[in-house]
């Protein structure tokens, strides 16, 4: 059976669209000084680069499918950080409710409202509702899957 999530991303220098944010957030959970300001500039390329050598990947700068597993941080409720923030910029990116609602707090804390998210997130696309935001979690939401 094919692989019904998309693959991960190629996030680069120049980009300034999804999911520069998450990835940014998640180099702050790896301990790596960058701001979350959704452009991938210089800074967060050499933070990527730093990243990569530490890891023993290609140091190249650009997060693809070799990158995006060695980045990401298992996260689920009670977990606080940036980590918990980069999910939060995913959710945030495909809220569609206009404004009706509880807005999505971008607050680092996994809390009801993201597991509730996550566990509706999951369960659309078809695997465990275990609000457990792991690799292939990870993967459906960078990718930008039900988006749009």
């Amino acid at each position: 059976m094919p692989d019904p999530i998309l693959p991960w991303p190629l996030v680069k220098r120049g980009d300034n669209i999804f999911p520069v944010r998450s990835l940014q957030d998640l180099l702050r959970a790896r301990n790596h000084t960058v701001a979350v300001d959704g452009i991938f500039g210089p800074l967060t390329e050499a933070a990527v680069k730093a990243f990569q050598q530490s890891r023993g990947l290609n140091p190249d700068g650009k997060v693809g499918a070799g990158t995006w597993p060695k980045l990401v941080l298992q996260v689920k409720s009670g977990s606080t950080g940036d980590a918990v923030r980069a999910v939060q910029e995913v959710m945030k990116f495909h809220d569609q409710s206009d404004g009706e609602g509880t807005p999505i707090a971008i607050d680092g804390i996994f809390g009801q409202q993201t597991d509730n998210w996550i566990r509706g997130f999951q369960t659309a696309l078809g695997t465990t509702s275990d609000g457990i935001v792991g690799p292939i979690t990870w993967r459906a939401l960078v990718s930008g899957m039900l988006s749009g």
